[in-house]
């Protein structure tokens, strides 16, 4: 506020100065025009003199000054070659002691006139102009000085100079009263902004709410902005942290496990620990060391895909070899837990695709898990290859649970980072980001139909191969 006034202010106060510069030269020059005007017409009353004489230009002057006809206007004073006044037109002696420098002036300029502006012996402001008559020969003969009172014309200057400084100064105080205005509508949400996003930056989410704006202008929207990334940052902050404790979950149990059965098959003594009892032991340990790799492997891929380092090592393959051979792997978890796991492998030959054969094996084996996984005891899980000459561009493959469903709510975060619907299944809550992406990668899609309590239904949709269509897929992509 004060940078922006000193400003403003200078700027005002140069405009004032400059305009009662203007007026005052207006005034004066309209002034000087006058006289000037006047002062013109002596070249036609003196034009015919030819006298050498001071005294004989003197005798037809007193003619000139007799029958001058602004003499309300001005005084006309009548001087010989020697400086002396002999004449005037108001009949009154002038003081002995009055200067006339613009006598003198007039004299030494080529012209032969000169003005003057200044207070008189009495104290008068007023303006002359002095022309000099010479005679044919060149010569000085004498001089008329014409003079005009200031007084008015300085008072209307005054007047006018004071008309413009009140004017400056309302300006000023509408500035001030302005820039008031605009600290309070403008600087003030501002600054409050500011402190907030501080506090955000470091971490302080107890700000994420609506801050409140007094106009529903830019400021307004800025205001609804920022509270809409603080609630943004404040729920990515807590999924985090939520994602943070399920990992350190899950990599405690299986750790914890295979912590336990180590030394109970350390302590035990040789020959001590049947068959039975090892061979479980050791089931528990490689089954558990397999869960670690795969969360610590899912983990990796999330990093390589924020960091934009995941790449693919891409060739044209089937894909219902590949998700048939997914649906293999878990063929065997799904009898154990109790669950149907149903595919039937379309008898019909069906087109290639151009990818990872790896990636997409593990979006398969991650979408087909999370459908046994939030599956209960005795649901199905059913999944189809579905490719029609209607859409002969496109495979997909559609897979069908009867689980918990997801809410309307979770739905649309669900493909999140670190989110998770569901708390009381284990799971690090990134996979379904992975799988996500890599479909992105591929030109793909995944998407998810979903209802609380009636189940689930993924499509995972493949471009189909084309001669020459290997370079159109992206090379890599961030989260």
């Amino acid at each position: 506020m004060l940078n922006t006034l000193s400003v403003v202010l200078t700027i005002i106060i140069l405009i004032v100065v400059s305009l009662i510069f203007i007026v005052t030269y207006i005034f004066q020059n309209s002034v000087e025009q006058n006289l000037n005007t006047t002062s013109s017409e002596l070249s036609l009353v003196f034009s015919g003199f030819q006298s050498d004489s001071s005294t004989s230009f003197v005798a037809s002057a007193r003619d000139y000054v007799e029958n001058f006809d602004k003499k309300e206007e001005m005084e006309v004073i009548v001087i010989n070659s020697s400086g002396r006044v002999v004449m005037t037109s108001t009949g009154f002696t002038p003081d002995e002691n009055e200067q006339i420098p613009d006598f003198n002036e007039a004299l030494s300029d080529e012209s032969g006139y000169a003005y003057w502006n200044g207070k008189l012996s009495s104290g008068e402001s007023a303006m002359s102009q002095t022309r000099i008559i010479t005679n044919e020969n060149g010569t000085c003969v004498g001089a008329v000085r014409y003079i005009v009172s200031m007084e008015q014309v300085n008072t209307a200057i005054v007047l006018v100079s004071a008309g413009i400084i009140i004017s400056g100064i309302v300006i000023i105080a509408l500035v001030i009263l302005s820039g008031l205005m605009f600290i309070r509508s403008i600087v003030t949400p501002i600054r409050k902004l500011s402190e907030i996003s501080s506090k955000i930056a470091h971490g302080d989410f107890s700000q994420a709410k609506k801050i409140e704006y007094k106009y529903d202008d830019e400021i307004g929207d800025l205001c609804d902005a920022i509270s809409d990334m603080a609630l943004d940052l404040q729920t990515a902050d807590q999924m985090k942290n939520d994602f943070i404790s399920r990992v350190s979950h899950e990599l405690r149990t299986p750790l914890t496990a295979i912590k336990g059965w180590a030394e109970t098959m350390q302590l035990s003594e040789r020959g001590k620990l049947d068959r039975k009892t090892f061979d479980r032991g050791m089931g528990v340990i490689i089954n558990e060391s397999s869960r670690l790799t795969s969360i610590v492997e899912e983990l990796l891929d999330f990093s390589r895909i924020q960091s934009g380092r995941m790449k693919l090592i891409k060739e044209k393959l089937d894909i219902l070899a590949e998700f048939d051979d997914a649906v293999y792997f878990l063929k065997e978890r799904a009898v154990t837990e109790g669950k149907h796991l149903l595919y039937d492998e379309p008898e019909a030959v069906y087109p290639a695709v151009y990818g990872d054969k790896n990636r997409l094996k593990q979006v398969f084996l991650n979408v087909l898990d999370n459908a046994l996984k939030y599956t209960p005891k005795g649901g199905v899980v059913a999944a189809q290859v579905i490719y029609s000459k209607d859409e002969p561009d496109i495979i997909k493959i559609v897979i069908t649970d009867t689980g918990c469903g997801i809410s309307a709510e979770d739905l649309p975060k669900v493909k999140e980072k670190f989110y998770k619907a569901n708390q009381t299944v284990g799971g690090s809550g990134i996979g379904l980001a992975v799988a996500d992406e890599i479909m992105n990668l591929h030109n793909g899609s995944l998407n998810i139909e979903s209802g609380e309590g009636v189940g689930t239904t993924v499509t995972l949709t493949f471009p189909v191969y084309k001669e020459g269509s290997e370079n159109s897929l992206p090379e890599n992509i961030k989260l």
